[in-house]
């Protein structure tokens, strides 16, 4: 007889915490201005009470691209993305501080990785999210029901801080977010 907790029981007499089934994601480079949008509103979510509810983990992944894809392997059942995003070309969404969502399907990340050369790794020291969401599959995962929360970006040279305008969007993207997880927190534990 083993003195090990079996599947349904924990070492504290606590319930077994329930993976997180929502993954909030912020990514992004901190030093290149408004490219920190992503690990901003990510801290901003993990201090909001709202966010901190069972099955939801919001996490500030910065340019950790190979965490986050371990991270994806774990059952995550809704994966939302937070990033800056360049302008639009249609010009509705182009103005800097713009926030844009967009579902991410198998074929939109496939379909950019046919067009990237570099797509073949991921890189332990970087963050390239469609690389990172097109080698699941690879390292044994799937991509889970994915959204992508994102900001038009007005500088993203080197320094550290938004600008003004990606910064006054920050509320915004946080309700987007929360509308997003709320919308599908429920239905996560069904999945995967």
């Amino acid at each position: 007889m083993s003195n090990h907790p079996g599947p349904q029981e924990s070492s504290g007499g606590a319930p077994p915490a329930l993976p997180p089934r929502v993954l909030v994601a912020g990514v992004g480079n901190i030093f290149l201005r408004d490219d920190g949008f992503g690990p901003e509103v990510a801290r901003r979510l993990a201090a909001d009470p709202s966010s901190q509810r069972p099955g939801i983990r919001v996490t500030d992944y910065g340019i950790r691209g190979m965490h986050l894809a371990y991270d994806l392997l774990d059952g995550v059942a809704v994966l939302v993305l937070v990033d800056a995003v360049p302008p639009s070309d249609s010009g509705a969404g182009s103005q800097p501080g713009s926030i844009r969502v967009l579902g991410i399907g198998a074929d939109d990340v496939h379909g950019s990785l046919g067009r990237t050369e570099a797509a073949g790794a991921l890189d332990p020291h970087g963050m390239d999210p469609v690389v990172v969401l097109g080698r699941l599959q690879a390292l044994g995962g799937e991509l889970p029901l994915t959204y992508l929360v994102g900001c038009v970006a007005a500088d993203t040279e080197e320094g550290i801080g938004l600008s003004a305008a990606v910064e006054a969007a920050v509320p915004a993207a946080m309700a987007e977010v929360l509308a997003l997880v709320n919308e599908h927190i429920p239905a996560a534990y069904e999945r995967c």
